[in-house]
């Protein structure tokens, strides 16, 4: 009997290609970029968000460059003042060598759609 004949073979030889040619979703969910809401702080030693719906915190990485920008505009006498912010975003594993290692995930902000320093009614508060 020639293996090649065979229909098992055939659909083996399938089952192989699909799932060779398809990403792995985890990979995907890490670094599709995402909406999300919370609680920003900023200083010299730490900048971190807080989630408001799942409240997970995170490293900050402003990939946009407006977003310290923004929290500095607010002129807060003291460092480390939370805002509420809501951003596009997509995370990554932290750096262990660096300040982000406290953190399981750093949060890469790719746009600020808005940031205020009013903390809104709910899970926030």
């Amino acid at each position: 009997m020639n293996i090649f004949k065979s229909p098992l073979f055939l659909l083996m030889a399938i089952a192989v290609t699909v799932l060779a040619c398809n990403p792995r979703p985890a990979e995907n969910n890490q670094q599709a970029g995402r909406v999300l809401k919370g609680l920003y702080s900023y200083g010299p030693e730490l900048k971190s968000f807080t989630d408001c719906e799942e409240g997970t915190e995170y490293w900050v990485a402003d990939s946009a460059k407006t977003l310290e920008l923004a929290y500095n505009n607010f002129n807060f006498e003291k460092p480390y003042e939370p805002v509420y912010i809501e951003v596009e975003c997509h995370a990554i594993k932290s750096d262990s060598l660096s300040m982000s290692a406290d953190f399981d995930s750093t949060l890469v902000v790719t746009k600020v759609l808005k940031i205020t320093r009013e903390i809104p009614d709910g899970p926030c508060n």
